[in-house]
């Protein structure tokens, strides 16, 4: 039984991560080259914006990622608060140490766009969602 539950176990894993690749809206087999594509397209005509407020979502729909049937599950087990508090006090670390290996490299003035860059890797990765 439990050699049961563990094959069972896995295959969900494993079938959660295939839909990871997939979009909401595809009929047959994984589109993720395709979808890929159309997001390098996206970000090579969105105009680029400067000041803080980049920074922020802004309402923006963050996007489904890899990590993000991860980030469902601990909303689930956490709660929406606690996950809210955990990811801020994350990113906040992730800054810290972005910050400190800039100071290390003597380029304290990448900060900013390391952090940016962080930012959309996050959203891209699904940690976001």
């Amino acid at each position: 039984m439990k050699t049961f539950r563990t094959i069972a176990f896995l295959l969900i894993v494993a079938l959660s991560a295939v839909n990871a690749f997939t979009s909401v809206s595809s009929t047959s087999g994984s589109n993720f080259v395709v979808s890929q594509r159309s997001r390098a397209a996206e970000a090579a005509t969105c105009p680029a914006r400067n000041g803080v407020s980049s920074l922020h979502m802004g309402g923006k729909q963050a996007k489904f990622g890899i990590f993000s049937p991860a980030v469902y599950g601990a909303k689930v087990v956490l709660g929406n608060d606690k996950l809210l508090k955990l990811r801020g006090k994350a990113i906040s670390l992730h800054s810290q140490a972005i910050g400190e290996f800039c100071m290390w490299a003597g380029a304290y003035h990448l900060r900013t766009k390391l952090i940016k860059l962080a930012k959309t890797n996050g959203d891209i990765l699904g940690f976001l969602v």
